[in-house]
């Protein structure tokens, strides 16, 4: 039986190294660092994230997928700009790059829209990792597949969509809603290609992927809907989701309700929506942008690890 943990005595200095750097930051910014609970009454509704269920005194809880929810909460209580760092947990398939239980860093900016979120990113991720190169990729998802497969995500046909899954990708079967297809050409055929040692956002994202993103017309094109937000990668590998937040009360039930039903739809398990949140959403939501970071995958790259396991102490088998 295995009993010595996975990372070694670098990892651990590195990773120490990198949450005061953080913390750092933020206190150069003034930037509160706050804590929420880990377990909650509700639970992701999003279809496509699974919550781990904890039943304590008879009484069922969810393991936070991330602590989104109650900061938003403290920030239309009035908190003001905030951060934290925390466990969170999501029951997906085990991989090189997932870890049941992974560390997160999200942090919330009032007054900040998506490209003031971006800019400090960079600065932070610089803070971390000042071996990358200088000049850092930002480009819209629409031209991302446009330079790469030559088409508009947001305007292909469904059929002309699904001919190029199968030119592309022919290994995979089967049949993929809009969506599902753009993320598979998406994670096979274009980032693969980003570059390992640049920073690389993609952002303005097709209206169907917002969450909880707020969404508008390109200027140009008022029939096309994007959702403002924007993910970071490093080479392949995805280590930030960042939003303009949604802050309409009603917009933001709707999308819960929206998830729920896809949920009802795809025979997935029901599941108590954040009451509470929407009636923070109610009160008094200010204007923000907000990101989620993968610790344990930015810690990865400043290591040059190849395997989440080689930066946990213990993963998920050792635990």
């Amino acid at each position: 039986m295995q009993w010595q943990p996975q990372a070694d005595q670098n990892s651990r200095i590195a990773r120490a190294t990198m949450l005061r750097t953080i913390r750092e930051f933020f206190y150069q910014r003034n930037v509160l660092e706050v804590e929420t609970p880990a377990l909650s009454q509700a639970a992701n509704t999003d279809p496509f994230i699974d919550s781990f269920e904890v039943v304590i005194s008879r009484l069922k809880r969810y393991l936070h997928t991330s602590p989104e929810y109650a900061m938003k909460r403290l920030l239309a209580a009035g908190s003001g700009d905030i951060y934290q760092i925390c466990k969170v947990w999501r029951n997906e398939p085990l991989s090189t790059h997932h870890n049941a239980e992974f560390s997160m860093l999200e942090y919330y900016r009032v007054g900040f829209d998506l490209a003031d979120l971006m800019n400090e990113v960079e600065q932070l991720f610089r803070e971390i990792l000042p071996d990358l190169k200088s000049d850092s990729k930002y480009q819209t998802y629409e031209s991302l597949f446009l330079d790469n497969l030559g088409f508009n995500p947001h305007t292909i046909a469904s059929e002309a969509l699904q001919r190029c899954v199968v030119e592309r990708v022919p290994s995979f079967q089967g049949e993929l809603d809009r969506q599902a297809s753009l993320d598979l050409l998406l994670t096979h055929c274009i980032e693969p290609d980003f570059d390992n040692d640049r920073i690389t956002f993609v952002y303005d994202y097709p209206a169907s992927q917002s969450a909880l993103a707020k969404t508008e017309a390109i200027s140009d094109r008022s029939s096309t809907q994007i959702a403002k937000r924007f993910e970071v990668y490093i080479g392949s590998l995805e280590l930030a989701n960042g939003y303009q937040e949604l802050t309409d009360a009603s917009a933001n039930q709707a999308v819960l309700e929206k998830e729920l039903e896809a949920r009802k739809a795809l025979g997935i398990t029901a599941v108590p929506e954040d009451r509470r949140f929407l009636a923070a959403m109610e009160a008094d939501m200010p204007e923000c942008s907000g990101v989620a970071i993968g610790l344990d995958r930015l810690l990865m790259r400043a290591t040059g690890a190849s395997t989440l396991a080689e930066v946990l102490n213990f993963s998920w088998e050792n635990a």
